[in-house]
């Protein structure tokens, strides 16, 4: 089993900056990808940005591409998301994504509201 702790949500106005963070533990062993979600209310949840625990392989949503960066500590276990120029429609529930051996694991979420 893994387990994943977000943190770092909150309230922000527009073209401001958060950092979230994602902590994994547990079995962290295999694991591939980690990724981070959005969810907005009366939206499906949608891909933010992923990456493989490797390094080689990045993937952006096109609404957050020169907005968002996502990077990782393995050592720490640890996958960031630092987004930039925020803007209300980034407004959401923030969860975070890790796969290990073909099986998904989610943290409970954090929330980002961008408002001024």
């Amino acid at each position: 089993q893994v387990q994943l702790v977000e943190s770092g949500g909150g309230l922000v106005q527009p073209g401001g900056s958060l950092r979230l963070s994602c902590a994994a533990s547990g079995s962290t062993v295999s694991i591939n990808v980690m990724g981070w979600y959005r969810q907005a209310p009366g939206k499906p949840r949608e891909l933010v940005a992923q990456m493989s625990t490797s390094g080689g392989y990045t993937n952006y949503a096109e609404s957050v591409q020169g907005r968002f960066t996502i990077s990782r500590d393995n050592a720490k276990n640890t996958v960031y998301l630092q987004m930039n120029s925020l803007k209300t429609d980034d407004t959401a529930g923030y969860y975070c994504r890790a796969e290990r051996i073909r099986t998904d694991y989610w943290g409970q979420g954090t929330q980002v509201t961008v408002s001024s």
